[in-house]
């Protein structure tokens, strides 16, 4: 860190000596304009490395399972770098959905109808043409859940469903609808959202029972597989004073990434975000992990 204040302070000395020469210059010339374009680019950029780009923080319970993070899955000791235009949580999230790719993906539904009148619909990429598991009573599922109003089609899912095709991994989707979304879409926060759908949807009394039996903080202790969560501090819908940081340091199977921005579920990288975020990267290189090396923390 001192080695980088010393590079940006020698960086802006030289910057302020560059354009006090091209002013003088451009008075009595030209090139006034590129220079102050040149010279905010600069400036933001020493901005962006400074204050935007963070290695991620790492919370975990357990030197163990620490360890093994950074040695099978670096990128959560890695340098997050949003995407340079875009990195506000708020930006983040709204143009995720509207920016990234969705890879092609073939699904199998299988519909199963429950005995109290709802359905589950699951959506299988049984990933025949696998190289690596050609077997497929030996071939690795993974399990998506997608948000409460998402669904398979959504591009992170179909981005990590695409991953786990690479991995010769085949996922499962899960969702549940049974509700009168009319009602539903009335509601102007999301609290009246949860009332009028998530808490009646679940059978709970009230909106308080349901957000006190939703939280994962009490439950964290009782974890007993090893779990890793990525969340940005910034996130509008989990803020930093929600994540159960201490917590989580009480229990050698929890890890969290934390992330200084990146917004709800959108952690976007690179100038042009198309094919794949941070948290693509950290998915890939986890469920890897835990197939290939998971027996290390056993």
């Amino acid at each position: 860190m001192q080695r980088l204040a010393m590079d940006l302070r020698m960086l802006s000395r030289e910057l302020s000596l560059y354009l006090e020469h091209q002013v003088r210059v451009g008075f009595f010339g030209s090139g006034v304009g590129l220079s102050l374009i040149l010279g905010f680019s600069v400036a933001y950029a020493c901005y962006y490395l400074s204050s935007i780009a963070k290695k991620p923080q790492l919370v975990t319970g357990g030197e163990s399972f620490s360890r093994f993070l950074q040695d099978h899955c670096p990128v959560v000791t890695e340098t997050y770098y949003p995407t340079v235009w875009c990195w506000e949580g708020r930006g983040q999230t709204l143009l995720r959905p509207f920016i990234t790719s969705k890879p092609p993906v073939q699904y199998r539904n299988e519909l199963i109808k429950t005995a109290d009148g709802g359905q589950i619909s699951l959506d299988w990429f049984d990933n025949d043409n696998s190289t690596c598991y050609m077997d497929a009573s030996t071939r690795p599922t993974i399990l998506l859940l997608p948000g409460l109003t998402g669904t398979s089609k959504e591009s992170y899912i179909l981005h990590m469903i695409h991953l786990s095709e690479e991995l010769g991994y085949r996922h499962r989707h899960m969702f549940v609808k049974q509700v009168d979304m009319d009602h539903v879409m009335k509601a102007k926060s999301i609290r009246e959202f949860d009332k009028r759908f998530t808490s009646v949807m679940f059978g709970y009394r009230t909106i308080d029972d349901y957000y006190t039996d939703a939280s994962p903080s009490p439950r964290l202790k009782s974890v007993g597989i090893p779990v890793l969560c990525l969340n940005s501090v910034d996130d509008v819908f989990s803020p930093s004073h929600a994540i159960p940081i201490e917590t989580a340091k009480q229990n050698p199977n929890v890890a969290l990434v934390l992330t200084s921005y990146g917004g709800h579920i959108g952690f976007l990288e690179g100038i042009w975000p198309r094919q794949s975020t941070y948290m693509d990267r950290v998915f890939k290189q986890f469920v890897q992990a835990m197939v290939e090396h998971g027996h290390e923390l056993s």
